[in-house]
């Protein structure tokens, strides 16, 4: 009999953005996900890398403010950069959490490229903050450079890109190693974005959002569930009003109904919700979790959160 296939995609309270913090959340995450493991699901791990890879990029750029001779870090290396970072503490938590169990089950982590459309809408309007504050002398010289920049309350900073995912390009390698019956960490942080030009890929100057490239990994590999791991127990109406009302269960309808209603909030929940509408699409048989860890340090989710289905 054929395993169930989950998509578990971690958000950042199940990640921490120190490297102490990143060592204690992967500890604790990873409880969850072999609670999966040990109910006889086959697991795939995405994850999201945005203090990560805000670090790594504003390390990498103030070192060339500093010696100027070397070449800037574009954003598709720091992409890749973070996926080693977080995926190297994530595989190995998982490893010592089966072993700990009795449990022998190799943990993979896949440097994963996510293809993106140029001509998306997304490029023409970025919104994704990342990277250092600059002065306003240096966010000029970074506007020279064809960069977008944005005026925050800090300061200047970069501004970037968040396009949809198209395909994954290594998805050929995640499904071989899931029908080996290994646990695949993939698509880290959305994935590295890149641009297919014949041949060959070339890195976008983007980001993509991590639940996009959680649903389409999910529905790539024909998984039964897709689980989106955030900082709330469950999707609520209303959120931090008086009258705010949490949700057990909601259909692919109701959530609609909701978007129009402006229910959700733009690079939060919605993304999330539009993420599951996607996903279900007609399937009867998919799902989508949307919850957040134990706060007790149990690690347990299937008790919790909001079912989204068709």
């Amino acid at each position: 009999m054929r395993k169930k296939k989950i998509v578990i995609a971690l958000g950042h309270d199940a990640l921490g953005t120190t490297l102490p913090e990143q060592k204690r959340a992967t500890k604790k995450t990873a409880r969850a996900v072999v609670d999966f493991i040990r109910d006889d699901y086959q697991v795939v791990i995405s994850h999201s890398n945005g203090p990560q890879v805000g670090m790594i990029h504003t390390a990498m750029s103030e070192f060339c403010r500093i010696y100027p001779e070397y070449t800037p870090t574009p954003m598709s290396v720091c992409s890749a950069m973070s996926q080693g970072y977080i995926g190297y503490d994530l595989q190995n938590a998982i490893r010592t959490e089966l072993l700990n169990r009795g449990i022998y089950k190799p943990v993979t982590t896949i440097l994963t490229q996510v293809t993106v459309d140029p001509y998306d809408e997304a490029f023409y309007h970025p919104t994704k903050i990342i990277g250092r504050v600059m002065t306003e002398e240096e966010s000029e010289a970074e506007e020279k450079k064809g960069n977008h920049v944005v005026q925050t309350q800090e300061g200047y900073r970069r501004i970037v890109a968040a396009p949809k995912p198209v395909d994954i390009v290594e998805i050929d390698a995640v499904r071989a190693l899931l029908d080996a019956d290994q646990v695949v960490i993939a698509c880290g942080g959305g994935g590295i974005p890149v641009l297919a030009q014949e041949n060959k890929l070339k890195g976008a100057s983007a980001v993509i959002e991590k639940d996009s490239a959680a649903g389409k990994l999910a529905d790539l590999i024909d998984a039964e569930r897709l689980v989106i791991l955030t900082g709330v127990e469950k999707v609520c109406l209303n959120f931090g009003q008086e009258n705010e009302e949490s949700l057990d269960e909601i259909t692919i309808s109701q959530a609609k109904k909701y978007i129009e209603e402006g229910q959700f909030e733009a690079g939060t929940m919605l993304p999330k919700i539009e993420t599951a509408i996607e996903f279900i699409g007609n399937s009867a048989v998919r799902s989508v979790l949307i919850t957040k860890l134990d706060p007790s340090g149990e690690g347990s989710v299937e008790s919790a959160g909001t079912v989204i289905h068709k």
